[in-house]
């Protein structure tokens, strides 16, 4: 199998954003290209001309052929060897060749994917969350942040405007009241009401803030000279990120989504 992924959910979501085919497919036949005729290739890789009968497509403009053919980089063994590829089943997330309907091209080195009914349930929640209607816009950088003191001790409130690509606007509020632990929420439109909430784990929405905000408040988000000001700010803004969680990454560094658009 060419490079498969762990398939942590941040991985999938990379892959799946950027890729505007997504196929179950089941390899019919793998030939190895010679060298003097494809580029070169990273060592423990073997380049293969690839050829799949499509079991479904998962996504895709105009459909599919029934049969697709695609060149990957294939993990090479200890001793050089390429696994078994003909009758496996992958999930291969690519992009159309201009004029040629049956083949495509991978829109990653890794790209082609053992297939597990986790793996392809993981991208289609992906795609159908992504497609719909109000989904999570891309985040492109933080905006502006205020910090309101309340009119009792312990008691305020932060409210994080942020940037997306599509100019739709998200928005981040942390509360704090006396004798509680700080509460947080995101909010998708222009007022933040009581259905504002922390996003699911592991959900479109998560994996546009976890993976792509700033760990820090940047300095220039608050306008307020006030340092006590700034700092509380900040250690709201941290009770997000904290909130959020880590957003895990198995892949290459170099595959990841400075190379890949989301």
């Amino acid at each position: 199998m060419s490079a498969p992924i762990a398939g942590s959910y941040a991985d999938l979501a990379d892959l799946a954003l950027a890729a505007p085919v997504v196929i179950d497919a089941k390899i019919v036949s793998a030939t190895r290209m010679k060298d003097e005729i494809s580029t070169p290739v990273q060592t423990a890789f073997a380049r293969y001309l690839i050829e799949s009968d499509v079991i479904s497509l998962i996504r895709g403009a105009g459909g599919s052929p029934p049969r697709i053919r695609y060149v990957a980089n294939v993990r090479l063994d200890s001793r050089g060897k390429a696994p078994k590829l003909k009758k496996s089943r992958v999930l291969i997330l690519a992009r159309p060749v201009p004029g040629k309907p049956a083949d495509l091209q991978l829109i990653a080195p890794d790209a082609q994917l053992a297939w597990s009914a986790e793996t392809e349930a993981t991208l289609r929640a992906i795609i159908s969350e992504a497609v719909s209607p109000g989904s999570a816009p891309r985040i492109a950088r933080v905006g502006h942040a205020f910090h309101v003191p309340g009119a009792i001790r312990g008691e305020s409130e932060t409210q994080i405007f942020l940037i997306t690509d599509s100019g739709e606007p998200v928005s981040l509020s942390i509360i704090r009241r006396p004798g509680q632990g700080p509460r947080w929420a995101v909010a998708l439109g222009e007022i933040v009401d009581e259905s504002a909430a922390t996003p699911k784990p592991q959900s479109l929405l998560w994996y546009r803030l976890a993976c792509f905000l700033p760990r820090e408040l940047p300095e220039s988000a608050v306008d307020n000279a006030d340092p006590v000001i700034f700092d509380q700010a900040r250690a709201d803004y941290r009770v997000v990120i904290d909130g959020l969680g880590v957003c895990t990454r198995n892949r290459a560094a170099a595959l990841q989504p400075a190379s890949l658009p989301r």
